[in-house]
């Protein structure tokens, strides 16, 4: 082993080292999870999809340790700016004008044709 020509103190000395490299190492591990954890929450939310329990507790057994890198939380923000102003009333209306008129127009005429026609099959009155 690695202990192997060492005096006994150095030997505990060195075991020490490794006890406390793991440790710091588990704890950077910890945070790093964490901060993946709350990056997942913040899309959940933004997404409107379930929470997850593991990912509560992870961020909880960090504690304030988490940093989440500020360009990811800038991407979820626009991008929830974005759906926001997608969703709005005046966001819908521009939306309308980018579209086309004319294929509005013939879709519909094509699914009254179509809901026609299946009832015709479907009545023998009509």
């Amino acid at each position: 082993m690695a202990t192997e020509g060492m005096s006994r103190e150095e030997a505990e000395e060195y075991q020490k080292q490794l006890v406390e490299e793991k440790m710091e190492r588990d704890s950077e591990f910890l945070v790093k999870k964490a901060e993946r954890a709350t990056l997942r929450t913040c899309l959940r939310d933004k997404y409107r999809l379930p929470k997850s329990e593991q990912d509560a507790n992870l961020m909880e057994l960090a504690g304030d340790d988490i940093d989440v890198p500020e360009e990811l939380l800038k991407m979820v923000d626009e991008d929830a700016t974005e759906e926001e102003e997608k969703d709005s009333i005046l966001g819908q209306i521009q939306n309308l004008q980018n579209m086309d008129m004319d294929q509005i127009k013939e879709k519909a005429s094509a699914t009254m044709v179509e809901m026609k026609s299946k009832a015709e099959e479907k009545c023998c009155v009509m």
